[in-house]
């Protein structure tokens, strides 16, 4: 899925949290692990792509894209990171190792950080092998699972409208919790 839709996404269900318990949840901390696996994947890269694109290096019509067979010189070694990066951060066993050692050191649960796993259960169907599949078990398995692609028109359309309605859902909850006697 798209960067900002996990995004929207971790920071919709955090605020949903929040109006069914007590203990709030920080749903920009939420939001912000929801896209923190491909900032920490992409961030060099584009960065890269960007100073070579501003520098002159490389012009806009050289750049075809990652899936590409034909790269600008030096795109293929920045992809490379960002593949290494994309392991580590799509993993669940990264997470987990992740989230154990965070809640060992705090002697306390960071909910915020399933921002991060949610991050991760819905690249699982919405990447194809084609474009970055989601390794799920990775380092321990290179298997990956071949869902459908994010950018299709209609799953754009499908999962906008899903959060648009979410929100109003979340809306008329929060909105009936504070007129509630």
């Amino acid at each position: 899925m798209d960067t900002l839709s996990h995004g929207i996404w971790a920071g919709l269900l955090a605020r949903f949290y929040n109006t069914k318990v007590k203990g709030k949840i920080n749903v920009w901390w939420t939001a912000f692990f929801g896209v923190f696996p491909d900032l920490f994947a992409f961030t060099i890269p584009f960065t890269w792509l960007i100073l070579n694109l501003i520098l002159g290096n490389i012009s806009p019509g050289e750049f075809k894209g990652p899936e590409s067979n034909s790269l600008p010189e030096g795109a293929e070694f920045m992809f490379s990171i960002a593949s290494n990066l994309y392991n580590l951060s799509h993993s669940l066993i990264i997470f987990g190792i992740v989230y154990l050692i965070v809640t060992l050191i705090r002697k306390k649960q960071t909910y915020e950080m399933f921002g991060w796993l949610l991050h991760i259960l819905i690249d699982i169907p919405t990447h194809t092998r084609n474009f970055y599949p989601t390794p799920i078990f990775w380092p321990i398995s290179s298997w990956k699972f071949s869902g459908i692609n994010w950018a299709n028109k209609w799953f754009m359309i499908i999962n906008i409208s899903a959060m648009i309605l979410f929100y109003v859902y979340i809306k008329f909850r929060e909105k009936r919790r504070k007129n509630a006697p």
